[in-house]
């Protein structure tokens, strides 16, 4: 093995250039991918909790349709704050403390939700468990974005969420083997979403801060850290690393330049982005096991038609991986959002058990793999010193759309049926392939700082 660069090499050039130059995987990586990926499994339980406890609340409890839609409306509301106060508390604290202190959080939420007496109280604490899962989820993706290599994040951004959408099919099947126990046996689910709080111990003691957010803050970063990640490069390749090629930072600007030229452009388009995915993305998964119901078929058997349609969520994510960063992320978004709206419209035209299932997977597979690859665009399209902020604001619209999305699904099915449902989730399916092919940053394999310099 090389015996690397001299001690003048290692001192000189910023972290985030070195970081860039390392071309494998390193044994660094992979601890850090298991951890933010068992972070990420809980998270998923967690926000596909209620989805599978409402068909039985809604015997239990009596709840109307249109109750379900508020109960999963009070969820984005709080999804939508803690976007833009996670996000911009990453932006002046770091990144570390305010991943951590969200999985806490949202952990201790939702275990307290296990407890409610009644739709009021859980629809409180859908808000607060809401406010922390977006917290979580904003400021990891942007962390990925900051710390591992161009050539890689994007691949580790899917591979992130292929180990995270594993808790898709763990909620899916806690519900479809506890809520048939009987009254009150939904808790459980929230209980199990709860144990993400163990990862944000382990993070405590493991998870470093980012060291581009630490350079850009007058802070050394852990330069022994990226010595190592070098090291353990060289000894993988046999090779020593190409020489890392710093640029002049960017200057930091203020927080209206979100609202001007370049910057403005891509705040628009990743809102609009974020919006249309979870009109369509949650628009269905959120109610595919109460509209079954409505469709005729029993809770068990709309809950195991739900739990097969849950397991493509993380092939979905998979599928990603060789393409996204192969071919430019807002040409692979716009081929799978087409291929999703066609999906949608034969889901909710076809009144059959095998097209249910054969097009609700392949619907749900590749909305997973639109989500990996549309999650790795925001996180790289912002300038460091708004990033978590302007990824909140992109996420947060979508959070608040998605308020109004379980409203308007409620009303769509009240007033055209399920056809009018599944027409208006394909719609918005097209609109997000059509928003970023059309006004979409082209960013894959470039570095952060390059994407930066455009907005500048």
């Amino acid at each position: 093995m090389s015996p690397g660069p001299d001690s003048s090499t290692r001192t000189g050039p910023d972290l985030a250039a070195r970081l860039d130059r390392i071309p494998v995987v390193t044994p660094t990586h992979r601890r850090w991918a298991g951890l933010l990926g068992f972070l990420f499994v809980f998270d998923l339980v967690d926000l596909n909790s209620f989805a599978y406890a409402a068909p039985a609340l809604r015997t239990e409890w009596g709840l109307s349709i249109g109750g379900v839609g508020a109960i999963t409306s009070a969820g984005f509301v709080g999804m939508f704050v803690g976007a833009i106060v996670g996000g911009r508390l990453s932006d002046r604290i770091g990144r570390r403390p305010v991943l951590i202190g969200a999985v806490f959080f949202y952990s201790l939420f939702s275990l307290i939700s296990a407890f409610s007496t009644g739709p009021v109280m859980l629809g409180i604490l859908r808000v607060l468990t809401g406010f922390g899962l977006q917290a979580m989820t904003g400021v990891l993706l942007v962390w990925v974005s900051e710390m591992f290599p161009r050539s890689l994040r994007g691949r580790y951004q899917a591979l992130l969420l292929a180990i995270g959408l594993a808790g898709v099919p763990i909620a899916a099947w806690v519900a479809r083997l506890v809520v048939p126990l009987g009254p009150g046996a939904w808790r459980w689910i929230f209980v199990v979403g709860a144990l993400g709080v163990v990862g944000g111990v382990v993070a405590l003691r493991t998870l470093p801060e980012s060291v581009r957010w630490s350079a850009a803050h007058g802070r050394p970063g852990d330069p022994r850290l990226v010595e190592r990640m070098e090291a353990q490069a060289e000894a993988r390749t046999g090779e020593p690393l190409p020489a890392p090629t710093p640029d002049a930072p960017v200057v930091a600007g203020r927080l209206t330049e979100l609202l001007r030229g370049a910057t403005l452009r891509k705040t628009v388009v990743a809102a609009l982005a974020c919006v249309f995915l979870i009109l369509s993305f949650y628009g269905f998964s959120s109610w595919v096991p109460t509209l079954l119901v409505e469709r005729g078929y029993s809770t068990a058997e709309s809950l195991t038609f739900s739990s097969i349609l849950a397991i493509a969520a993380v092939p979905g994510a998979l599928l990603a991986i060789p393409v996204i960063d192969r071919f430019e992320r807002k040409s692979v978004i716009l081929v799978l959002q087409v291929a999703v709206a066609v999906l949608l419209l034969l889901f909710g035209l076809i009144d059959s058990p095998v097209a249910i299932i054969v097009c609700g997977f392949g619907a749900a597979m590749l909305m997973q793999t639109g989500v990996a690859t549309l999650y790795t665009y925001i996180a790289e399209v912002f300038p460091l010193h708004l990033r978590g902020l302007g990824s909140g604001i992109a996420n947060g619209s979508g959070r608040l759309a998605g308020v109004l999305g379980g409203f308007l699904v409620a009303a769509l099915y009240g007033g055209a049926g399920l056809v009018g449902v599944y027409s208006y989730l394909a719609v918005a399916a097209l609109l997000l392939g059509l928003v970023m092919a059309l006004f979409g940053e082209r960013t894959t394999n470039r570095r952060l700082e390059d994407i930066e310099r455009t907005a500048a």
